[in-house]
């Protein structure tokens, strides 16, 4: 989605505070002004654009917001809100790990679309200061004290949200695990909207990777190993930058081509996640950033980054493996060098 693109229509916020023992309701939507809607936006933004996310869907016969949406009306914003809080509410009271927050609900429109948000905006402790009338009232007492209730701001990315389409009902979740029972479990997803998912892009990628250097590494001796796993991040990339991403399949035929022990060992692992003919298309930055370069650690601890397309370049970067199994990095034709303190 396009920040730009956002309509608000209606915001409404609930205490889900644990340790107070209840959750505070509002009975009233949220006044808001420019700078509260541009807050909401960004953050609706990031979730939507995010490769954290996971398109999902309502396990209709047992989910409770479900029902709660089956017949949505805008008259009923703030009934529905309330009903939705205090199910969350229920769930957090009952697992003391699951961090407390205030919960908005944001009805908002984005192009031709509908939406409903819900945004789990968990509690950070920061210092701020306090003016106090000093006892003789001679003057101000200027105190520091920990306000335990303060908000992520926008730049911050929730750990816990669903933006959900309400033709639909289709929703896109972003969640983190917490300890509920004395397991790590999705309880967002699980629990709370009870509704299956999919994996994210970001997720995806990360096994894709620690497939292929697992196979790598089972497969190749450390000499070869160095090399290869090189060509792997560079194919990746190349995949990326090119055509937005690829198919699971047909990276594994760049990857492991001429080797087909290794590519059927590869699809092995990738279907124990379901993900032989997956699709990945990452699409924000961050994800990617980690494919823009080459990260080499020495035994000798040092470290050298290389652009990928200096990598690619022989004029720039050299690898040479020595008779006795060493390997040397030579970096070539450098007009200019700088020390940095």
């Amino acid at each position: 989605m396009n920040k730009e693109d956002i309509r608000i229509k209606n915001v409404i916020v609930h205490i889900l505070d644990s340790s107070i023992g209840m959750p505070v309701l509002s009975d009233a939507e949220l006044e808001y002004g420019s700078e509260i809607a541009e807050f909401l936006k960004e953050h609706i933004a990031r979730i939507s654009s995010g490769d954290d996310g996971k398109e999902c869907h309502f396990y209709q016969e047992q989910s409770e917001v479900y029902h709660m949406l089956e017949e949505y009306a805008d008259e009923n914003f703030v009934a529905i809100s309330k009903d939705i809080a205090s199910l969350l509410y229920e769930i957090m009271s009952g697992n003391i790990d699951i961090p407390a927050a205030d919960l908005m609900v944001v009805r908002f429109r984005e192009s031709d679309d509908e939406y409903l948000a819900l945004l789990k905006m968990n509690y950070k402790a920061l210092y701020t200061h306090r003016t106090m009338a000093m006892e003789n009232g001679e003057g101000n007492n200027n105190e520091l004290i920990r306000h335990k209730s303060i908000l992520p701001s926008e730049s911050q990315r929730l750990t816990e949200a669903a933006i959900i389409r309400l033709e639909d009902l289709s929703l896109q979740v972003i969640e983190k695990k917490y300890e509920v029972n004395g397991e790590k479990t999705n309880y967002f997803s699980f629990l709370f909207l009870k509704c299956s998912s999919h994996l994210s892009h970001k997720s995806k990628l990360s096994i894709l990777s620690r497939a292929v250097e697992s196979v790598q590494k089972e497969g190749f001796d450390e000499s070869e190993r160095f090399e290869k796993q090189m060509r792997a991040k560079s194919i990746i990339q190349e995949e990326i930058e090119e055509k937005g991403g690829f198919a699971v399949e047909e990276l594994a035929d760049r990857i492991f081509d001429q080797q087909p022990e290794l590519k059927a060992a590869f699809q092995d692992k990738m279907e124990k996640y379901d993900m032989v003919k997956e699709q990945i298309q990452p699409q924000n930055e961050n994800t990617v950033r980690r494919y823009q370069s080459q990260h080499l650690y020495t035994d000798t601890g040092i470290e050298i980054k290389i652009p990928m397309d200096q990598y690619k370049n022989p004029r720039s970067v050299e690898f040479i493996t020595n008779p006795d199994g060493t390997v040397s990095v030579l970096i070539k034709n450098i007009e200019h060098l700088e020390a940095k303190m």
